[in-house]
């Protein structure tokens, strides 16, 4: 069969699976439908919102299933014939059986260099932890979270090069950057990949299963800041959780205990007055943060229920910050 006959079902979700689903429309093969998650509310405001994945199949006018339940009856009888599968940040996962009905299997998309962070949180996994490099990898996807074997890679250092002032330099990426990054590398890598699969040029490689590292699922609490870490373990991860779960930190003298979002901050070595971690002073319009080990300038930053400021901005409308200590 020629690759650009066959049937695709897409599943996919969030933005990220966008430049795939984008690329195998624009270099023609048959999308015969897009599986993705519910609408669910979003916001303050929990205005109910459509995934980005629902949204860009339904400017392609193609069919959309969101189910609540993989297993469901009303669901599989519905679900439409297809040659291959290709999933990306679907968030679930898809049942051995429903795997097994596509003539050339299932293949997915992963922002990382498998084995190397397994689970559903690979990209902050990666920045957290420091990683020299990164990439995307295809698997031919079994029962297993993120285990199947390698179709194909690509690797990338885990930082962007940027040209200032002439010169070019290592910029330390944040989350939402490097998924962007990955994403389009996904997308391309996809499209050099699907027709050689189809036409059995593509020997799967099995993941060393003793190399393997796992991520997991990232909530609201696993944002908070222990000052007592080193600065640049605490800047990595501002970098890597932004935007969710988001970086905090709690200003507990105010009238009102105050939540603190740190947005943007970079280590320093200049040297700290005597504290305990988290003791907050200022030099000139620099405001900086002791740590367990060095210390840390805060660039940007939000007060609970304000907007993003930059730390001039803060410091006029909150000067009395300087000489707190945040917990």
């Amino acid at each position: 069969m020629e690759p650009k006959n066959i049937k695709i079902v897409f599943w996919g979700t969030p933005e990220f699976a966008l430049p795939s689903l984008e690329a195998l429309i624009k270099n023609g093969y048959s999308v015969a439908a897009v599986i993705t998650n519910p609408d669910e509310p979003i916001g303050r405001s929990q205005i109910i919102t459509p995934p980005p994945a629902k949204v860009l199949a339904q400017k392609h006018k193609i069919h959309v299933f969101q189910p609540e339940k993989l297993n469901a009856e009303t669901f599989r009888n519905e679900l439409p014939e297809a040659d291959l599968f290709i999933v990306a940040a679907y968030g679930k996962i898809i049942p051995k059986d429903i795997l097994e009905i596509p003539r050339y299997g299932a293949l997915n998309i992963h922002p990382s260099l498998l084995p190397r962070w397994r689970g559903p949180s690979p990209i902050q996994y990666t920045i957290l932890h420091g990683d020299k490099e990164t990439g995307v990898t295809i698997i031919k996807i079994d029962e297993l979270m993120d285990h199947g074997p390698i179709v194909a890679n690509y690797k990338l250092l885990a930082s962007l090069k940027l040209r200032r002032s002439g010169q070019v330099t290592n910029y330390k990426i944040t989350c939402r950057e490097l998924q962007n990054k990955l994403a389009e590398i996904g997308a391309e890598l996809l499209i050099e990949t699907v027709p050689k699969w189809i036409r059995g040029e593509i020997t799967p490689m099995p993941q060393d299963d003793s190399q393997a590292t796992y991520s997991k699922i990232l909530k609201k609490d696993d944002g908070r800041i222990n000052w007592s870490r080193p600065a640049e373990e605490i800047e990595r991860m501002i970098r890597a959780f932004n935007p969710w779960p988001g970086t905090w930190t709690i200003w507990p003298s105010r009238e009102k205990i105050s939540r603190l979002r740190i947005e943007e901050a970079e280590t320093a070595q200049d040297e700290a007055p005597a504290g305990t971690p988290g003791f907050v002073w200022q030099t000139g319009q620099k405001l900086f943060v002791k740590t367990g080990h060095q210390n840390l300038e805060i660039k940007k930053l939000t007060l609970e229920g304000k907007k993003s400021l930059v730390v001039q901005d803060f410091l006029r409308g909150h000067p009395e910050i300087a000489g707190e200590v945040l917990i």
